[in-house]
């Protein structure tokens, strides 16, 4: 396991509400914006790493989480510009009366990487606006952003601190498995377009581990700790 106190680099940007100035290029266009924000966290890991459980323990301390995985599932069912670029560039099934057709797209990026770097053109930019929006309204002292492919999507772009939840490969298959029906194949397919579990927990400034062993709890509550001592120590 990382140990998060030794390693923990400081912040990423140099003071709290800091004024955040952002370019963002999409499909879509060319988009700038600015504005006062507070402490954001990462919070990443790959597929069945359980990052999910650990953000919901954040949040039944008080801490706001951002969900950039169902914020872009919303955006691609409920954005109007979203939805053009979705169809015009993966066709009329991508929509089936109205409704985003997952199953069909899933088919389509999956087992193309060229077609996901395309839908993740289209949505990451708008998902990652998204975030700056709900976070500059937010009031606790930091606040989450849970996104699987925080550094795939380049949205680690002004976050102070990264954390990375980890589990062991077999452990993950089983409970993506489980969870969404899948077969072996298929969720090996799409471990393929993550980066490896080894190179983003070495991109994290801490780790937690959710190997049905370690406790969750307990290893959130010292980061979260630690989360407020480092932000005492940088007033």
């Amino acid at each position: 396991m990382k140990d998060h106190l030794s390693v923990w680099s400081g912040l990423r940007r140099k003071a709290n509400k800091t004024f955040v100035k952002v370019k963002i290029q999409s499909e879509i266009g060319v988009t700038n914006f600015g504005f006062f924000m507070p402490i954001m966290i990462g919070l990443t890991g790959g597929i069945g790493t359980g990052k999910t459980m650990v953000a919901n323990v954040f949040a039944a301390m008080g801490i706001p989480v951002f969900n950039a995985d169902n914020a872009a599932k919303e955006l691609m069912q409920n954005s109007h510009e979203i939805k053009e670029q979705l169809i015009k560039q993966f066709g009329d099934k991508v929509y089936e009366d109205g409704i985003l057709n997952k199953s069909y797209l899933a088919s389509v990026v999956f087992s193309d990487p060229y077609q996901l770097e395309l839908l993740n053109a289209i949505v990451h930019p708008v998902t990652i606006q998204a975030a700056w929006d709900w976070a500059k309204v937010q009031t606790a002292p930091y606040v989450i952003k849970e996104a699987a492919l925080l550094f795939e999507s380049n949205a680690v772009e002004g976050l102070d601190y990264v954390i990375g939840v980890t589990a062991p490969l077999a452990i993950r298959t089983q409970r993506v498995m489980s969870r969404d029906q899948s077969t072996l194949e298929e969720v090996e397919q799409r471990m393929r377009n993550q980066i490896s579990d080894t190179i983003k927990m070495r991109l994290c400034d801490g780790v937690i581990v959710n190997d049905n062993v370690q406790l969750i709890i307990p290893q959130v509550l010292k980061m979260h700790e630690f989360i407020l001592a480092k932000l005492g120590s940088s007033k």
